[in-house]
């Protein structure tokens, strides 16, 4: 059986952006309940990089201008003859109440920014080894509360997230469903093609190829070269069939 390996790449900055905050919020999930020092840390130095990635711009007003921009792509497809209206309406009401949380809701990462713990681990995260119980006292008595008591803690922390996740994975479906995969051929390794204002390149490629992507470009105008995983010994083919969708 035929495995496919999906790639995403960015062809903004926004986009990168977004992938990297979806990215840390899949991880803040992944080792839950915080049973050990080992989930502890997993889970705070992924909280530090949502914040640090807060910091550098305003997550909250792109966010809110590219549920703008989607209520308008959907209101020229609206207008094509034979398109599922009822389907559309749906996905609009969705886009207007999403966006009305969103502007409702607290500054993004401010329950986290404030909470004395998340900032105290934080400062000892870019120290090697200083998280140590010698050095971060107050983790090392929180990891011996009661399990159910850390738990209530980390869904207050996770729940503060809750309008930025909702909106963020509204927003990465539409742009993900909004083009089909097509068989596309490289030759010698390399690929380019136009962009078409996309924001996203979503690649399927065969595992058993043992090749990955090298992709570069912007939103008109892109080139993917494929590269062997074992980089002495790989071979690329003369010809090389994957799937791509331009978002």
């Amino acid at each position: 059986m035929q495995t496919h390996v999906l790639f995403e790449h960015p062809l903004n900055e926004k986009m990168r952006t977004w992938l990297r905050i979806e990215f840390l919020l899949q991880q803040l999930t992944a080792r839950l309940p915080l049973a050990d020092h080992a989930d502890a840390l997993h889970f705070f130095r992924n909280t530090g990089e949502l914040l640090d990635i807060f910091e550098r711009g305003d997550t909250r007003t792109e966010l809110l201008k590219e549920l703008e921009r989607q209520q308008r792509k959907l209101k020229a497809w609206a207008e094509v003859p034979g398109v599922d209206q009822g389907r559309i309406d749906a996905i609009r009401q969705q886009l207007k109440e999403t966006s009305t949380m969103l502007m409702a809701a607290p500054r993004i990462g401010q329950l986290l920014r404030e909470d004395r713990l998340i900032g105290l681990v934080r400062q000892r995260l870019s120290i090697p080894g200083g998280c140590c119980s010698f050095d971060l006292p107050t983790l090392h008595v929180w990891l011996h509360l009661p399990q159910a008591q850390r738990d209530e803690q980390v869904n207050i922390w996770l729940a503060s997230l809750t309008p930025l996740n909702h909106t963020l994975s509204l927003i990465l479906d539409l742009i993900r469903n909004s083009a089909p995969f097509r068989k596309q051929t490289s030759l010698n390794g390399f690929y380019q093609d136009n962009g078409e204002d996309a924001d996203l390149l979503r690649l399927h490629l065969d595992l058993g190829s043992q090749l990955f992507p090298q992709i570069s470009g912007h939103k008109s105008r892109f080139a993917i070269r494929f590269l062997p995983l074992d980089s002495e010994n790989g071979i690329v083919p003369e010809r090389l069939d994957f799937e791509l969708a331009c978002c």
